[in-house]
Formats: C-alpha cells, sequence, structure tokens
C-alpha cells in the first residue's frame, strides 16, 4: 500500500509533460526577508555563512534582479521540492558564487526562484533542486 502512495506522491510532483512550458506566476510578491542572504557581504549572509558554513551568493543586487527578470520570462517548472514549486535556469556566465568558511568561492550558473504561498525569492545555486 506504502508503495502505492509513494507512486502517487511522486507522479504529482514530477514535471508532467505538459507542465514543462509553465512560467512563474505574475502577480507574486518579493519576499523580501530572503533578499539579503543572497547578497555578498550583508549581516545576513555572513550569519548564514557563519551557522552553515557555507552561503550561496549573487555576484550583487543588480545581478539579481537580472536573473528574477530572466526567471519569469523564460524559467522552467522543475517540480514540487520539498512542498514547494520551483522554477529555473541556467546561464551562460556566473550569476553568483558559493562561498564557504574558509573564503573559497565556486561560480554558480543556475538560478531557481521558490514560490511559498504567494511569495517568491531566487535563490543561485550549483544545479536544480532534486524533484523525488
Amino acid at each position: 500500500m506504502a508503495l502505492g502512495l509513494r507512486r502517487e506522491i511522486v507522479k504529482m510532483v514530477m514535471p508532467q509533460e505538459d507542465e514543462r512550458n509553465r512560467r512563474p506566476p505574475r502577480g507574486i510578491n518579493l519576499a523580501e526577508r530572503h533578499v539579503q542572504k543572497h547578497l555578498p557581504n550583508t549581516p545576513q549572509m555572513l550569519k548564514q555563512l557563519k551557522e552553515d558554513g557555507k552561503a550561496h551568493v549573487f555576484n550583487d543586487r543588480q545581478t539579481l534582479l537580472k536573473v528574477t527578470k530572466a526567471l519569469f520570462e523564460n524559467g522552467q517548472f522543475i517540480g514540487a521540492v520539498r512542498g514547494h514549486e520551483r522554477f529555473g535556469m541556467y546561464f551562460d556566465l556566473a550569476i553568483g558564487y558559493r562561498i564557504d568558511i574558509d573564503g573559497n568561492q565556486l561560480p554558480l550558473y543556475f538560478a531557481e526562484m521558490k514560490i511559498i504561498k504567494d511569495e517568491y525569492h531566487v535563490i543561485p545555486r550549483t544545479k536544480p533542486s532534486e524533484v523525488i
């Protein structure tokens, strides 16, 4: 019985063929509380770096704004991951970096828009979140 339920859950969250062309919904609000932790050297970013040992950061605010616009226009539906819809896309140029507690940086070329209720925020990532 549990196996059948698992298949149904996977079926519900994996993007179906007709969903792959979905775009992020218009009219949702930016979740401002998440923006600062993805910008370089802000207190929120430094706190996350200290707590998690790493942070995913955009190059600057202008890059974050350009990436957000691109995701609304061309972001691909990834699926529902941990209960939230996600849209993402790759970029030709690095849009940010992953920094660790030792200061090592890894360039990031992927961004994801996470939608929670009627709000969204944008995250630079190494790759798309995995749909289970």
